[in-house]
This record gives C-alpha cells, sequence and structure tokens, in this order.
C-alpha cells in the first residue's frame, strides 16, 4: 500500500520545464492582448520600435514575473538537516574600511553564534582613518585576529589578503556592517553539507536592519525581502545561484585559490561566483541563514550602490561569456541578466516619459493597457510575502507591518532602480573610471 505521507515529487528539469511552459504562455497571451496596444504605437513611431518598446516594458518583464511565480509554486524543498557532531571548523573573513560604528556589534554577533566547531575570526582593516581597530581591539575577543593593511586598497585585495592567512577550509565573509541573526553560521553550514557534490559556495540570506531611517531605506527592505531574497530562491531551485554575495557568503578555500581569489573589481563578488559556476561549480543558497545589513539611507549612496552593482554584471559578463554557451539548468537565469539591461532601459527611456505623457492625457505608451500588468504585479508580491513569511516564521522572526514601504517598492521600485542601473551598465560598457562611491 502506497504510503499516504509520502508527497509527490517532481524531479527539478521537470519544474524548469512547467515553469517555462507556464511564463511562455503568459507571455503569448500578453503578446495578444498587447497587438492594439502596438498598432497605436506604430502610427507614431516606425513599427519595429514599437514592437521593441512593448516587448521591452511589457512582454519580456511578464515573461520573467511569470516564471517566477510558476516556480515558487513548484518550489517544495524541506530544509536541510542538521549535521551531528561533525561540524567544520570555520574562518570568518571581515573586511572593514572607516567602520568604528558598526563594527563592535557585527563582531558581537559572530562571538555570539554558539556554533559547535572552532571559528577564527580575521578582521582586515583596510587602511581606515578612523577607530575600527582601536574599537575592535577593545572587544578582547581571544578568537579574533586583525590584519592591519598599510593602505586603503579596495575590498577585494582585503578580501585576499585575509584568505592568505585563513586556517580553515571552509571561509565565511561578513561585510562589517551586517549583523548576524540567531544560529546563521550553523544555517548556512548545514545547507553547505546538504547541497549536491559540487558546490563550492553558499549564498547567505541578507535583509534589511534600518529599515526605519526614511521611506528609501523601508522600499529597500522590501527589495531584499522579495526581489533579492526570492530570485535567489528560484535561482537555487534550479541548482545555481548567481551571486554569492561578500556581506554573507560560504565557500570552500580550495575553489577560491583555484578562481584565483576576489577580482580587483566593483563587482567582486558577482565576477567571482561566475567564475566558480564557469569552472563547473555550483553555488546554493541557505534561505534561513539569516542576517541584517545597513542599507544606503540617502539617495545619493544607494545610486552607486546600484550603479556599482549593474556595473558588476557587465564585469561579470565581460569576463565570464561562455557562461551563456554551457547547458545547465541555471542557464535560464544567465539569459535573464542579459535582458536587464535593454528591460531597464526601456523603463527608463520609453515607460517613465510614457508614465508622464499620461498625465497629460497622451496614452501612447502607459495607459489603460498599462492597468492588466497590476494584478500580476500584485500576485507575484502577494506569494512572495507568503513564501517569504513561513521561512521567517521557521526562524522565529516576523515580517514588519511597512504597508507605506511595500506600496512604494511595489508601484515605484523599479522607478528609483532603474537610473542607477542604467548609468552602470553605460559606464562599464563605456569602460569609465571605477571607484567604490560611497565613502
Amino acid at each position: 500500500m502506497k504510503n499516504k505521507n509520502t508527497r509527490f515529487y517532481l524531479a527539478v528539469p521537470i519544474k524548469l520545464g512547467i515553469a517555462h511552459g507556464a511564463a511562455l504562455a503568459w507571455m503569448m497571451f500578453s503578446l495578444h492582448l498587447a497587438l492594439p496596444w502596438i498598432h497605436d504605437l506604430a502610427r507614431l513611431v516606425p513599427p519595429w520600435l514599437a514592437v521593441l518598446i512593448i516587448t521591452g516594458i511589457a512582454v519580456l518583464p511578464g515573461y520573467v514575473f511569470a516564471f517566477i511565480v510558476a516556480s515558487l509554486l513548484l518550489d517544495r524543498r524541506p530544509p536541510p538537516a542538521m549535521p551531528g557532531q561533525d561540524w567544520p571548523p570555520l574562518t570568518v573573513l571581515v573586511a572593514a574600511y572607516n567602520e568604528e560604528a558598526t563594527i563592535a556589534e557585527t563582531l558581537r554577533s559572530i562571538a555570539a553564534q554558539a556554533y559547535p566547531g572552532s571559528v577564527e575570526i580575521i578582521l582586515i582593516d583596510d587602511g581606515s582613518r578612523d577607530r575600527t581597530v582601536e574599537v575592535a581591539r577593545s572587544l578582547d575577543m581571544s578568537a579574533l585576529r586583525i590584519l592591519s593593511m598599510e593602505k586603503n586598497g579596495g575590498k577585494a585585495r582585503a578580501l585576499n589578503a585575509g584568505l592568505a592567512q585563513a586556517g580553515h577550509e571552509l571561509i565565511v565573509t561578513i561585510d562589517a556592517d551586517t549583523f548576524l541573526y540567531r544560529d546563521a553560521l550553523k544555517h548556512i553550514v548545514a545547507r553547505y553539507l546538504a547541497d549536491p557534490p559540487g558546490t563550492v559556495a553558499v549564498a547567505g540570506a541578507i535583509h534589511v536592519r534600518n529599515s526605519r531611517d526614511n521611506w528609501l531605506t523601508a522600499v529597500q527592505e522590501w527589495d531584499y525581502f522579495h526581489g533579492i531574497a526570492v530570485v535567489k530562491r528560484v535561482q537555487s531551485l534550479y541548482q545555481g545561484t548567481l551571486v554569492a554575495q561578500g556581506a554573507f557568503s560560504l565557500y570552500t578555500r580550495t575553489a577560491l585559490r583555484e578562481a584565483g581569489g576576489w577580482p580587483e573589481r566593483v563587482g567582486e563578488d558577482i565576477v567571482l561566483t561566475w567564475a566558480l559556476l564557469a569552472q563547473g561549480h555550483r553555488v546554493g543558497y541557505a534561505e534561513n541563514a539569516v542576517v541584517f545589513t545597513r542599507v544606503p539611507n540617502t539617495f545619493r549612496n544607494y545610486y552607486h550602490q546600484r550603479k556599482r552593482w549593474a556595473r558588476g554584471l557587465i564585469e561579470a559578463f565581460k569576463r565570464h561569456p561562455k557562461v551563456l554557451l554551457k547547458p545547465r539548468l541555471n542557464l535560464t537565469f544567465f539569459y535573464f541578466n542579459l535582458l536587464y539591461p535593454f528591460i531597464d532601459a526601456c523603463y527608463l527611456f520609453f515607460f517613465v516619459p510614457g508614465l508622464i505623457a499620461a498625465l497629460f492625457g497622451h496614452y501612447w505608451i502607459a495607459g489603460p493597457m498599462t492597468l492588466i500588468v497590476l494584478p500580476l504585479g500584485l500576485f507575484n508580491n502577494l506569494l512572495m510575502l507568503s513564501v517569504q513569511r513561513r521561512m521567517f516564521k521557521s526562524r522565529e522572526l516576523s515580517v514588519r507591518r511597512n504597508l507605506g514601504g511595500f506600496l512604494a517598492y511595489m508601484l515605484f521600485g523599479q522607478l528609483v532602480m532603474s537610473p542607477s542601473s542604467v548609468m552602470g551598465y553605460v559606464s562599464e560598457l563605456a569602460n569609465l573610471r571605477k571607484s567604490w562611491g560611497t565613502k
């Protein structure tokens, strides 16, 4: 007799096929609805441009959204089991530059993890001009070593200096303004041990700590909670997260050294991750390994951060173009990333002017047809909220009631993000001078 508790299981390639099928069906439906829209727009611009505009602002984003929705509905992975007594030792690298205000809390959160294995902490002071080192030394932590760089050389150089001093095979990186939630180290290591062979890195789950600062941080709370965390979850479903972010990720020392360490790029974490993927390795995601980080609370710093992220994406494509040619389950996401510059440009240069024109009664681009995407966007966000709320509940966390930030994120998040992203793409394609831009 069949066990009634046995859960019906679909193989991952079948889930991938179903998700693409659902996305394709939605795209064809939306394209059918958009034909009158394209026809009307073609009276003002050449037909090929009308097709390009509507494809960029509606058809392709709809495909991506539908794919994510279908994938989330198909995702039924159980959390990994905790290992017994054999917890591997860890080396934690913290690169810091002028972080006297946050470094003590970050280091204390590492020390409070109660990780069952041995943990060594290496703080790499990247030529700070404030009291970062003095504050760290005042903590009197026996597991802490401080490595001082003579002058500021950038995050990649600092992490590579720490890697050279690391005493253990498993390396965890943590940003100097990031606070580790309870058992974050346990959960990221458990995910690494449970993941398929070939896994050499695991990204942790980054959430926003200072969401109450102002409207900008409130919007970013939902961006991290929905946009970033859910995309990583879906990518990991198809066996390959595309970015093991420097703020909180685990790597094997062997794989890091084979890849040459962190490259000196503005997007050092994405370029490194793609180097690992290009070598045939796998990168996982631990959704329940939760940390909280401080996000930019001024538009200037936010602009520079997102510009840097966008530039890092182009750096990764320039450095590892062959990722587009190697068949793998997560190949879809490389092509999604290839589309993002086009989608962002269409949104910024066509949809935003179309919105402005619509305010004056000219519905050439934005109009009643635009409202059709709102139900899908709302359903997408509510589904993401349900998935993330279950994860938070499992970690004894609750979702903050930030309705204003949620609405602003859903309606205007892309508007806030696109200008910086487009400038990042253009800057890297034009080989303009690179800088960190926030300090």
